[in-house]
């Protein structure tokens, strides 16, 4: 059990006057509990109440469940589940719920008179979540650093001839010769007009001489994710190509430099976003500058132009800025993952961000 983390949720559901709440999300589960459980379609809940009537209901399926050090509500796939909930909750007071909960089940709770309303409860674990603890803050860094392994191994064979999608193959084996148990998410090796595609599905297409090559990858470490976005060439950058490339790095440069407490998550994205605009190029970035990251590779907390949440110390997310040129197959992508410190931030991807021209060996 982490108990700061709980006293902290606890806490919070006192001050917004919510006195229980089922929590279905396996990975808060698993921050409150060190207990991965994935119930699939089944029912699984985490029950909270601020007077310490905390339960765990689990079906039989998951032995895992007897890792949580809290009273368990077992069932079998023929029982009701939810009418175990029901027959212990406080059915007069208001019941917080799981933003991701299934309908069926909240449904079956509201039939059976489950609280005397129902709220959305899930900002209390996400502001929590959202600011990483010391013990968090170690696993950020030492994921960040494999990943920055991974980044300058791979980059290595973007020039020998090998389709994106046997890049992407080669990632896996080189995240798990690196300490890694897997990919964060599906990976992103583009070439020339695939990276002007800002989310490209890899595909059996090969690198010619003078493209560039988006690289965007994270792994899996220790059960934190890392993610970053490097922008490289194929035997030659062209004076257009090295353009583009120093607007996306300063735009980078200047959302880091804004990624500091007391600002908020949209300064960081205009920042990077006003600079590329006044370069001209302001319709060509497309999507927001960043995502919140942790035990997922995106978690609560984007970084675009409509949040307006107050940067805290603790807060992880991505700062990266893009520019892409459907018609001339240029695209260009800088990414890094930034800790709030008490007066900045760190730089969790060490990697260079100067511009690299890879050997092209391919026939």
């Amino acid at each position: 059990m982490k108990a700061q983390r709980f006293e902290r949720i606890i806490a919070s559901m006192k001050e917004q006057n919510i006195p229980q709440m089922i929590i279905a999300d396996p990975y808060s589960i698993y921050y409150l509990t060190g207990t991965m459980i994935q119930p699939g379609e089944r029912l699984l809940a985490l029950y909270l109440n601020v007077n310490g009537n905390h339960k765990l209901v689990v079906n039989e399926l998951f032995p895992q469940g007897a890792n949580v050090d809290l009273p368990k509500v077992w069932y079998k796939d023929t029982d009701d589940g939810v009418a175990l909930i029901a027959d212990f909750v406080e059915k007069d007071k208001p019941m917080g719920i799981d933003k991701i909960w299934p309908a069926k089940f909240l449904l079956r709770l509201m039939e059976l008179g489950g609280g005397s309303k129902f709220v959305n409860a899930s900002p209390i674990v996400d502001y929590v979540r959202i600011v990483k603890d010391e013990e968090e803050q170690e696993l950020m860094r030492k994921a960040s650093l494999a990943n920055d392994a991974v980044m300058e191994e791979i980059i290595t064979y973007v020039g020998k001839g090998l389709t994106e999608n046997e890049l992407a193959a080669k990632l896996s084996e080189i995240y798990k010769a690196k300490g890694c148990d897997t990919v964060s998410f599906t990976p992103i090796t583009a070439y020339g007009k695939g990276g002007a595609d800002p989310h490209h599905e890899t595909d059996d297409t090969k690198g010619k001489y003078g493209e560039g090559v988006v690289i965007d990858i994270g792994g899996l470490k220790d059960g934190y994710a890392s993610d970053m976005t490097r922008t490289v060439f194929l035997g030659e950058v062209s004076e257009r190509q090295r353009e583009i490339y120093n607007i996306v790095l300063e735009a980078n440069l200047r959302g880091i430099a804004a990624a500091k407490p007391g600002n908020r998550m949209c300064d960081v994205d205009n920042a990077a976003r006003d600079y590329i605009t006044e370069m001209g190029y302001g319709q060509y970035f497309t999507h927001r500058t960043g995502h919140s990251i942790g035990m997922e590779c995106h978690e609560f907390g984007d970084v675009s132009a409509v949040n307006e949440d107050i940067i805290r110390p603790g807060q992880c997310f991505s700062v990266e800025p893009g520019i892409y040129l459907q018609e001339e197959g240029i695209g260009v992508r800088i990414e890094d993952l930034v800790l709030i410190t008490e007066d900045g931030c760190e730089v969790l991807n060490k990697f260079t961000k100067e511009l690299i021209v890879v050997p092209f060996e391919a026939e």
